[in-house]
């Protein structure tokens, strides 16, 4: 129920400059929906709840997914997508607010390569800054859900691209391996999940100083039930570079937290 998962670009402090690769192929086509969600620290206390909505129009899907804090931040993430043949981002447009995050952020993201950001200046002016990038076809900016439920192969490695909200936004590389399968337990029933880990590709020379200086981003963790009707129902990662790893679950399911 997670299909949005675009919390992702939050999680990036360096990046560099990817190698493009192709779309993914549609095999699930995503259609409207309401879903709900919890959000948890490390240890498994609540910290907030959020929504997740989707409308789909022809081969045109929407989807956003707002998640709200207890200390009354919040993040808001909404995407659109084409899913003919290959799914296309359309654009994607996120925006964070709120004591929990130390920085805000509001960065839209447009197909035809043009991204805009927006910041606060010292004198509380909003400056707004665009920049143009040649974006590869596989640009996943908040569709990696629907990118994951459709993945050619749920255990063969693959990468996808995204646009990293590094000054004025950076390309980078997104490398996906599946870790295998985890139990977890839904209204009493005990289910199975396959998941993925998301290692954030800086390479080159910032790949190797990012570990040393402590600014590489933890791997995101994302849980997939499989079968006919895959569906994504938990993200494990960080809201912001630097932050504290938090877990985006299915309202009502119970995971196995850190303690």
């Amino acid at each position: 129920m997670i299909r949005q998962l675009a919390l992702l670009t939050a999680t990036i402090a360096l990046a560099t400059a990817p190698l493009h690769a192709d779309p993914i192929p549609v095999r699930q086509t995503q259609g409207s929906m309401h879903g709900f969600l919890q959000i948890r620290s490390e240890g498994g206390i609540i910290i907030g709840h959020g929504e997740l909505i989707q409308t789909a129009h022809g081969s045109r899907v929407t989807t956003e997914l707002l998640l709200h804090f207890k200390d009354g931040s919040t993040d808001d993430e909404t995407a659109t997508f084409t899913q003919e043949h290959t799914f296309s981002l359309v654009s994607d447009h996120h925006v964070q607010k709120g004591p929990y995050f130390p920085k805000p952020l509001d960065m839209l993201v447009e197909a035809n390569g043009q991204i805009t950001t927006k910041t606060i200046d010292k004198d509380g002016k909003e400056q707004v800054e665009t920049q143009h990038l040649d974006l590869p076809p596989d640009i996943s900016n908040g569709i990696i859900g629907p990118l994951l439920l459709n993945a050619p192969s749920a255990t063969d490695p693959f990468k996808l691209s995204m646009v990293a909200p590094v000054g004025k936004g950076r390309l980078i590389k997104l490398a996906v391996n599946s870790e295998g399968e985890q139990t977890f337990s839904v209204v009493g029933m005990t289910r199975k999940a396959r998941v993925y880990r998301l290692h954030i590709d800086l390479g080159g020379v910032v790949g190797v100083v990012a570990p040393i200086v402590g600014k590489q981003p933890d791997d995101v963790h994302i849980w997939v039930i499989e079968g006919t009707a895959p569906e994504s129902v938990r993200v494990v990662q960080q809201l912001y570079g630097g932050g504290p790893v938090v877990s985006i679950e299915l309202a009502g399911a119970t995971f196995p937290h850190a303690k």
